[in-house]
């Protein structure tokens, strides 16, 4: 499929200026209309399935044709209560609004927005090479910022929705192994929490999503990946907390201790282990 070249609807209006915050309201118990970005990866395929059984509608994003066209098939066949897709590459910053401005078109408006795109890169080539580790950065922040200041503006002046966004425990704590991964979901973290600030007035929900491994194909060639987390548990926790309207979640939820722990080491110590 292709992006209509002139959507009628612009995500990004003014902002509306309030001197009393918005009040937020329980998350609708109904289908929802839910936008997925990077619905290929692991677990927001697995989500899908889960929305899709429930009937959720459904505006599906990621850059394998091959690949999203079945994970739609599959969510039709599940009993989702409307599927459209596109490919795009989410890389291309440039072409976000009018892709968003299709989306929203698409599902006749928003409930939830979710973010899952995302690369692990390879550590030792960026540390060595400036163009890999700012690719990394790109896909792994600047993109998901780009795609959020049109997302949040879009929700803020409806005072309404809510965007979900697979962050990751490393960017709790950098680390020898993969310090490049972890610094731009580090640097994404903090830019949803201060969006949540922001936004959080105007009625719009922020839930920053902090996975540690889990079992997918991302992952499969990295050791100990059969000790990995299961990624229909993780997905069954992460559409939980976003029905809940819930700010932050851990999950699997050990990991919140786990990283509570490595962020209390003094550093040091720290700076002579090797994680």
């Amino acid at each position: 499929m292709s992006t209509p070249t002139n959507p009628q609807l612009e995500p990004v209006l003014p902002t509306r200026r309030n001197t009393e915050p918005a009040t937020k309201t329980t998350p609708a118990t109904g289908p929802k209309r839910i936008l997925v970005l990077g619905a290929t990866s692991g677990i927001a395929e697995a989500c899908i399935r889960l929305w899709a059984e429930r009937g959720d509608s459904l505006y599906l994003v990621a850059r394998n044709a091959d690949k999203l066209a079945a994970v739609a098939a599959d969510a039709r066949t599940r009993g989702a209560g409307y599927v459209n897709f596109v490919v795009a590459d989410l890389d291309k910053t440039a072409t976000h609004p009018e892709l968003l401005a299709h989306a929203i078109n698409s599902l006749a408006g928003l409930d939830v927005a979710y973010l899952a795109l995302g690369v692990l890169g390879e550590q030792p080539k960026a540390e060595r090479n400036f163009d890999e580790a700012a690719s990394i950065l790109h896909t792994n922040f600047v993109a998901p910022v780009s795609l959020l200041t049109w997302l949040a503006n879009y929700c803020a002046q409806r005072h309404a929705g809510t965007l979900a966004v697979l962050s990751s425990v490393a960017g709790d704590r950098g680390r020898k192994s993969n310090y490049v991964y972890g610094s731009s979901k580090a640097g994404l973290s903090a830019f949803l929490a201060g969006l949540r600030n922001r936004v959080d007035r105007e009625g719009v929900t922020v839930i920053t999503i902090k996975p540690g491994p889990v079992k997918t194909a991302m992952t499969q060639s990295m050791k100990g990946s059969e000790k990995f987390a299961n990624v229909d548990k993780v997905a069954a926790t992460i559409v939980k907390a976003i029905d809940k309207g819930q700010d932050e979640l851990y999950v699997p939820g050990i990991w919140r201790i786990i990283m509570g722990v490595i962020r209390a080491i003094p550093e040091r110590i720290f700076k002579k282990l090797n994680l």
